[in-house]
């Protein structure tokens, strides 16, 4: 029986966190033993729900391959802290591009490393940590096929701070679709990996709050391309952070 319990996590942040334990099977291979995942809760970047939202905001949706991930360290403030974040860096091979903006700011990319959660630590036990993920969201694991709505990011220098280079970010909750075996909602969420009559299932309890990937579910790429062909882009609004100082 899958157990839920809230924990205080140490992030630093006003995210709320649960604890899972979730049966996580390979994509294509046998179970692994039950793990533990902790999942939090946070503000999407930039609207993400309809069509309309995909094309309004990002540059390019594409189909990724996940082939790699290296954790990164945790601040020294959470160590010595003893509990807080161990993040990761994620490697993604772009397959195919479906769908890009005709002003877009550079090309869709060929590869690049994702930002991705990792993990929590609590008690100072960076050994054994507990797997993070965002609630609603694929974790993005090695392994497994997601199509991506993906905007660029320009480097961004505030005064006194380091300045942080140019990337390739996502939308928010619903600009990130499981996709193995060449099936919308098929594949690796929230650390769990799923069948399409399970993320139809899902879909189905979204009741009026149903978006673009509620609709894809058990579709295949050309399904979205065409929806996306199809949308107009919206008005954009501004929600992402701007730079705040010129970078060198």
């Amino acid at each position: 029986m899958r157990r839920i319990t809230r924990v205080a996590a140490g992030l630093g942040t006003a995210a709320a966190v649960a604890v899972a334990g979730l049966a996580a099977d390979a994509a294509d291979g046998p179970p692994q033993r039950e793990r533990v995942v902790a999942l939090a809760h946070g503000d999407d970047r930039l609207p993400s729900t309809t069509a309309t939202d995909w094309v309004t905001y990002a540059d390019h949706v594409v189909v990724v391959s996940a082939t790699s991930e290296q954790p990164v360290p945790p601040t020294r403030t959470d160590v010595e802290r003893g509990e807080g974040l161990m993040g990761r860096k994620v490697g993604l091979e772009v397959q195919n591009v479906l769908w890009s903006r005709p002003d877009a700011a550079r090309p869709a990319p060929e590869a690049w490393e994702y930002n991705a959660t990792g993990w929590t630590f609590t008690d100072g036990n960076l050994d054994n940590p507990t797997v993070l993920a965002m609630e609603g969201r694929p974790r993005i694991e090695p392994g497994h096929r997601y199509i991506l709505a993906i905007a660029w990011q320009g480097p961004r220098c505030a005064e006194g701070d380091a300045p942080e280079p140019g990337r390739w970010m996502g939308l928010g909750e619903g600009s990130e679709l499981p996709f193995d075996g060449g099936v919308i909602g098929q594949g690796e969420l929230q650390g769990e990996v799923r069948t399409v009559a399970e993320a139809r299932a899902l879909a189905a309890d979204a009741g009026p709050n149903a978006g673009l990937k509620e609709d894809m579910v058990g579709r295949g790429a050309d399904d979205l391309a065409a929806a996306l062909k199809a949308a107009a882009p919206g008005q954009k609004q501004q929600f992402a952070p701007q730079p705040t100082a010129a970078c060198d």
